[in-house]
């Protein structure tokens, strides 16, 4: 019988990206074809950035890819520091994090931020992409595959650490923290896709300088504890200032562009008033198809 071979993904940012043959990585590859995660095929990274950006058309479904990639470069980070510290790797809260990586952004609407901003307007709970997550990796078929591979219980501790705002463990810290694997790909990705040049961030030299160290939670010098999570070595201060002002460049370059704001603007007053008819009763000036009464 021939050996099962690793299924690979060729990225604009991260060149070849591996899933291996191990019960783990193939889990998440059946993960990739169910229809939650495929539908981020069709939900924009930047939303209506390409107004601006041509080049701006990636996807969700190649950003999670990336996280769940860079996600994997930091927990081998995490396990050589385990190792040199004759400590014990926790596989099962690292495969936790690898998997809310990959499903960290399941949830996303149409136009990604775009309309959460006015769900929250609306204040509706499933406009917000975090609550979504959750709810798909607790009841869908991303449900059924977790815990028919991992037991009963896992697609809930993945959810549960999607749900956190701030990471309780070194583990957690791949999902959420300074140096997360989201942010390390979409800096990147945005960067490349959008065309912008005063973003640029040294991933591999950052990579090799990440350490592990406890750090203060609290807000204030009392502080409300402390924690154990990843942070950048004295030999990558440079890259460091490079990390936070390539961030600090990509918001006013990309992300609040006017253009991609206007455009926004013009979104959310669109789907103001398509809900003011509809709640006037006024459906058919809506330009929609009226329910069907037996739907």
């Amino acid at each position: 019988m021939a050996k099962p071979k690793p299924q690979r993904i060729r990225d604009p940012i991260h060149n070849l990206i591996e899933f291996g043959t191990d019960q783990f990585e193939e889990t998440l590859w059946r993960l990739i074809q169910t229809p939650p995660f495929q539908r981020l095929r069709r939900i924009k990274q930047l939303g209506f950035s390409e107004f601006v950006f041509p080049g701006a058309t990636h996807t969700r479904f190649a950003h999670s890819i990336g996280v769940f990639h860079m996600a994997r470069l930091l927990m081998g980070v995490i396990r050589r520091y385990v190792d040199a510290h004759q400590q014990q790797f926790k596989d099962h809260q690292a495969r936790h994090a690898l998997a809310a990586a990959l499903l960290h952004d399941v949830g996303h609407g149409m136009f990604s931020h775009a309309f959460e901003a006015i769900g929250k307007e609306f204040k509706w709970p499933m406009a917000r992409h975090e609550e979504v997550s959750q709810r798909l990796i607790r009841d869908s078929e991303i449900t059924h595959v977790l815990d028919k591979s991992f037991g009963k219980g896992f697609s809930e501790n993945v959810a549960d650490l999607i749900a956190q705002d701030t990471p309780s463990d070194l583990y957690g810290s791949i999902v959420s923290s300074q140096f997360d694997a989201d942010r390390l790909d979409y800096m990147q990705r945005d960067r490349m896709m959008t065309g912008v040049q005063s973003s640029s961030v040294d991933p591999t030299w950052l990579l090799a300088n990440l350490e592990v160290a406890e750090v203060s939670t609290g807000a204030d010098e009392t502080g409300s504890g402390s924690i154990e999570t990843l942070v950048l070595g004295p030999k990558a201060v440079q890259t460091a200032e490079s990390y936070v002002l390539a961030l600090f460049h990509l918001y006013p370059n990309v992300y609040l562009h006017k253009t991609t704001r206007g455009a926004e603007m013009l979104f959310q007053a669109l789907i103001k008033r398509l809900v003011s008819l509809n709640a006037a009763g006024h459906v058919e000036k809506t330009g929609l198809e009226s329910p069907s009464r037996n739907s």
